[in-house]
């Protein structure tokens, strides 16, 4: 195994961790905002799972990348 494979291991790992931070801090902002205002929590779910969806969009982007590092030397 060389560093160039280490490398592109530790960029999805770090790709992977960094979405599910983001994305827990986004599910627990949007928990309270319903919870502060009940009336308005339809709104803040669709603003939460489209902000889930770019968060992952981007995650899964930087997964490829990296997989294609390992595979295409």
């Amino acid at each position: 195994m060389d560093l160039g494979t280490l490398g592109a291991g530790l960029g999805a790992g770090i790709t992977v961790i960094g979405a599910g931070l983001g994305i827990g801090r986004l599910a627990a902002a949007a928990l309270e905002a319903g919870a502060r205002q009940p009336e308005a929590a339809g709104d803040a779910r669709t603003t939460m799972i489209i902000a889930a969806a770019l968060i992952e969009g981007v995650a899964l982007f930087s997964c490829v990348i990296c997989m294609l590092l390992v595979v295409m030397k």
